[in-house]
């Protein structure tokens, strides 16, 4: 760690969305990502949980990134020793709030007004937690910053086929980095029994997420009961792999992020069984990492 005085570009924190275990007056959690580092102090540009076992800080990136680095303003007058001890957690689990991802840093103090950056060496994470463990805890923030950039998404290097192709909406426009809707960008089966798509990753991943963007116009319904299946055999087309989710609607020309937990597999499926069905994806994004 180390202090350091200047604003870098590309802050992601001001971009996302903040929520805090509790809210001592006007110490709203939303004052950590400002662009404020606090030097109005207290109560005009700072946050303050109540006083609490395990107060928590968290933020939300809205999308997968490699966390750089962290930069954490520390309050600007006597209480600047109830950031000793903080832990900064990055990862994709919500789980005990955001708490039990893995830990970038430890925070042992940060001086009363300074700002200090802790390097997290690509940490791959969607939300960004700063806890203090413990009984009769206080956590106040004046800001963080979170520098970075958006993790790979695995699909566009992959190779994508489906059950069958209406007209131009071909499997490939599912993975074409676009949110275009419609004929410039989505793909489309044929109406059929059990219709399905299928990525090669081209080697074997653990898949952490998988992110669906549903079709903006008529027959957002159609997504329904779509299965998400990981795997490595091809046997059924792959349609006998593992679930690691079914999907009960997604709104139209929404995308809906589905955790798949380290899955292991080449292959992504996805499948809607049931006669007379139409699989659409306007873009199907994959998050993981290769096994060794």
């Amino acid at each position: 760690q180390k202090n350091v005085f200047i604003n870098f570009p590309g802050n992601r924190a001001v971009e996302g969305a903040v929520i805090q275990s509790s809210t001592f007056a006007g110490w709203f959690a939303e004052k950590a990502t400002d662009s404020n580092r606090g030097f109005q102090q207290l109560n005009t540009a700072c946050t303050s949980t109540l006083n609490e076992s395990n107060p928590w800080w968290r933020l939300d990136l809205h999308d997968v990134y490699r966390v750089s680095e962290v930069v954490i303003t520390n309050r600007n007058d006597s209480y600047a020793e109830q950031i000793n001890g903080a832990e900064i957690r990055i990862g994709i689990s919500l789980e005990n709030n955001g708490s039990n991802n893995p830990i970038c840093a430890v925070i042992s103090t940060i001086p009363a007004g300074e700002s200090y950056n802790f390097s997290c060496n690509g940490m791959v994470g969607r939300y960004v937690i700063v806890h203090i463990p413990g009984d009769w805890e206080i956590l106040s923030l004046c800001e963080v910053e979170v520098y970075g950039y958006l993790a790979e998404n695995l699909a566009v290097a992959g190779a994508a086929t489906q059950s069958s192709t209406s007209e131009n909406w071909f499997a490939e426009k599912a993975i074409d980095r676009g949110l275009q809707q419609l004929y410039t960008g989505c793909s489309s089966t044929l109406s059929q029994t059990n219709p399905w798509w299928r990525l090669d990753l081209h080697h074997i991943y653990r898949v952490n997420r998988v992110v669906i963007t549903n079709r903006n116009d008529c027959c957002a319904e159609r997504i329904n009961g779509m299965e998400i299946r990981i795997g490595n055999p091809l046997e059924n087309n792959s349609n006998n792999n593992p679930i690691c989710a079914v999907i009960p609607a997604i709104p139209a020309g929404e995308s809906y992020s589905y955790s798949c937990g380290g899955m292991e597999g080449r292959y992504m499926n996805l499948i809607i069984p049931g006669d007379m069905k139409i699989l659409t994806l306007c873009e199907v994004k994959v998050y993981g990492e290769v096994l060794n």
